[in-house]
Parts: C-alpha cells; structure tokens; sequence
C-alpha cells in the first residue's frame, strides 16, 4: 500500500471518528436535537411562506378587522386592518431570520480578521487594533445600535449594518486570544523553519484552529442577533411600519393590548427561534470543549 492511500485512510477514519464522536454528543443532548428541529421548521416556512400562507401578508379586509384566533378563515386572526396574522408571522420569518444570520455572518468575519492580525502581528497593529474594538465595545449594543440606525435611517439594510458595526468587536477579541495562544505552538514555529509566508502561517495555520470557537459563538449570538433585530423593529428603527416582521408586529399589537393574538404569535416565533439557536449552541460547546464532555 502507497503512502498516499495510507494517509487517506487514516484521514477518513479520523473524520469518521469526529462524525460519531458529534452524533454520540448529540443524542446525549435531547436539546440540540429540538433546537434543530425548530429552525429547520422556521427556515423550510419562511422558504415556502408563498406556498403555505392562505393570504398575501398586506392583504387588508376591514370588515374582517380585529378577529379572533379561528374566526372564519383565519387560523391566528386578524390584527387592526384585517390581514391576517397567520401568513403575516410566515412571511416575517423571511425577513427576521436572514437579518439576524446576515449580522453574526458578516460581524464575525471582520472580527475574526481583524482579531488575527492584531494577535498575530503584535505591536503597534494590536494596540490600535484592540483601542478601536474597546472603543465599540463601551458603549451598550441596544443603544449603539439605536444611534447608528437613527442617523442612517429607520430601515432593514441600515438596522443590519448597525448590529455588524455593535458586534464584530466580540469575534475580534475572542480570535486575538486564540491567536495569541496559539502562535507560539510547535506547528507554527515549524511553519516558519520552513519559509512559509505571514500571510499564509495566519490564514492557513492559525485561524483554521480558532474556527470552532468561533463557530459556537456565532450560534450562539444568531439568536441574540435576531432579538436585537426585532427590539429594533419594535421601536421603529428596522422594518417599514406595514412589513410583517416579528418585531414591528409585536410592536403594532401592543397598541392592542386585549388583542392578545397580535402579539403573542410573532413574540412566540421569536422566542422560539431564539431559544433553539441557544439551546444548538450550548450543544456544540459541548462538543467543542473536550472539558465538558
């Protein structure tokens, strides 16, 4: 047998390996498994919302206004203009979950880019680096971000650039203490024997070994992502006021207090969608941590 073969199999039993090792964690852990299922049921409704939702989500019928859950054809109700509130939490699903994957996505690559050059290149680079993440972080996310939607304008794209501005602070500083941990390693010094570039050693060395923290963070912070993204919304500083998104619907039902239906329903889709990203999370921590398994 050649060295290539050998080293592909042992390459294949070790991935073969990590795929048990992840399935056994997660059958040990009933709560990623519901957390899975509960975003695959939010992300395949938001995907076929066209398909399964019964109205168009800016459907209005005044006369069919302020209905209760199960009047008529209206599964969930109707809220103060008639449309109805069922297809109106499908297709805000379309709008909340993407914002909140779009922040974490983007925020983290910046972090992660610029936490590993300022572990790895040290110096005056990590010390203007680090000054400029400390200066974000000092300020309270919610109210960061209520300034930076405020002064570009009351809208989805800006709400989204407000929450990447308030978050990519957190992947840096996570990603400069990997970095810093791991630069001095037995593989990186080897990397360097052998003439191997800056730029490679970070990009192809150092950083593929902070991706799981990372990772886990990122899952973790979807959730919050997306509960800041309709805090936002519910203070008029997301979506258009008739967009169907959670937050703005939430908003517009507690104007209709009594109206329970115009609330509850996006605020449960919201609670669900985050509670099922913390609970994936937690999981894959503990999977990534050989401490806590």
């Amino acid at each position: 047998m050649s060295i290539s073969s050998t080293t592909s199999s042992i390459r294949e039993s070790g991935w073969r390996e990590q795929l048990h090792q992840i399935r056994y964690q997660l059958w040990r852990n009933p709560l990623v498994l519901i957390g899975l299922l509960i975003v695959t049921f939010w992300v395949v409704v938001a995907i076929f919302a066209m398909v399964l939702s019964p109205y168009e989500p800016l459907q209005q019928n005044v006369n069919d206004r302020l209905l209760s859950p199960g009047s008529g054809d209206h599964l969930w109700g109707t809220d103060e203009l008639g449309r109805d509130i069922f297809s109106r939490v499908m297709y805000g699903g379309r709008i909340t979950i993407p914002a909140g994957i779009s922040v974490i996505v983007i925020g983290s690559v910046i972090g992660i880019l610029m936490g590993g050059i300022a572990g790895y290149a040290g110096g005056i680079w990590d010390e203007i680096l680090m000054r400029i993440t400390e200066l974000f972080m000092a300020f309270p996310t919610i109210i960061l971000a209520m300034a930076i939607t405020a002064a570009l304008g009351p809208d989805i794209r800006n709400a989204v650039i407000a929450l990447v501005v308030v978050w990519w602070p957190s992947y840096a500083r996570l990603v400069r203490g990997l970095v810093l941990e791991i630069k001095n390693n037995e593989y990186v010094d080897a990397a360097r024997s052998v003439g191997a570039s800056g730029t490679y050693i970070l990009f192809r060395t150092i950083l593929p070994n902070c991706v799981a923290p990372a990772i886990v963070l990122m899952t973790l912070d979807i959730g919050n992502a997306i509960l800041t993204f309709a805090g936002l919304s519910f203070l008029g500083l997301g979506s258009e006021p008739t967009s169907p998104e959670w937050g703005r619907m939430v908003a517009i039902g507690i104007d209709y207090f009594d109206q329970w239906w115009m609330w509850l329903f996006p605020g449960a889709a919201i609670a669900s969608l985050v509670m099922a990203f913390n609970f994936i999370g937690d999981g894959l921590r503990d999977i990534a941590d050989p401490r806590l398994r």
